[in-house]
């Protein structure tokens, strides 16, 4: 937590600054106006995406093995066809990701097509694992530096604004259900998460 802290010291200089990315504008509350109860609120909400199948059938762990799941799947399952993303996460070590999900610069627009962006697929680190996983667990998870990336909370909002694999969960395609909310509100509630101390509800 402490190396958490003198992050949020740090970005306090420039808490209220505005930043407009590619695809969202992001623009820290300032310093200290966030209370924690808010924080928990932005959490929330979070949590409502990192958990959806959108985001959480790609965040999996150490067996490399994506999920099925969502309205359109029934039952949560592993990935048909026997895929094994291996220890790249790409697929390398057996069928690429992108045999099916190939680089498309345009949204998906048939049915059931395989899931198409402007950049290679691949499966989250392992240390982003959130498939099963509780809103306190992903919380911990988030906060964390050593399983976060290094990140913190502006890295985050900005990893969100240029990755196009993480805005795909937004736009799906035909006949998939898209992630709550909106990339910006999730943008605008990492943020809030962040200059609120990054609460999670097991702290107290």
């Amino acid at each position: 937590m402490k190396r958490i802290l003198t992050v949020i010291c740090v970005m306090s200089v420039a808490g209220a600054a505005f930043a407009e990315g590619e695809n969202v504008n992001i623009a820290p509350p300032a310093e200290a106006s966030v209370s924690r109860a808010d924080g928990l609120g932005a959490w929330t909400r979070i949590y409502d995406v990192t958990s959806h199948p959108r985001c959480s059938n790609c965040h999996v762990g150490a067996n490399n093995i994506p999920m099925w799941s969502g309205p359109s799947y029934g039952n949560a399952r592993p990935h048909g066809m026997n895929i094994n993303a291996g220890d790249s996460r790409i697929g390398a070590e057996y069928t690429q990701c992108s045999t099916c999900h190939a680089f498309r610069e345009d949204v998906n627009d048939v049915p059931h097509a395989a899931p198409q962006v402007a950049m290679n697929w691949q499966l989250a680190p392992v240390e982003a694992e959130w498939f099963g996983k509780t809103s306190d667990e992903i919380c911990n998870q988030l906060r964390d530096p050593e399983r976060n990336g290094g990140r913190n909370f502006n890295d985050i909002a900005n990893h969100l604004d240029h990755d196009l694999i993480l805005h795909w969960a937004w736009n799906p395609g035909e006949g998939r259900e898209p992630a709550p909310y909106s990339l910006q509100e999730h943008v605008n509630d990492i943020l809030a998460w962040g200059v609120a101390g990054y609460p999670c509800a097991n702290d107290e």
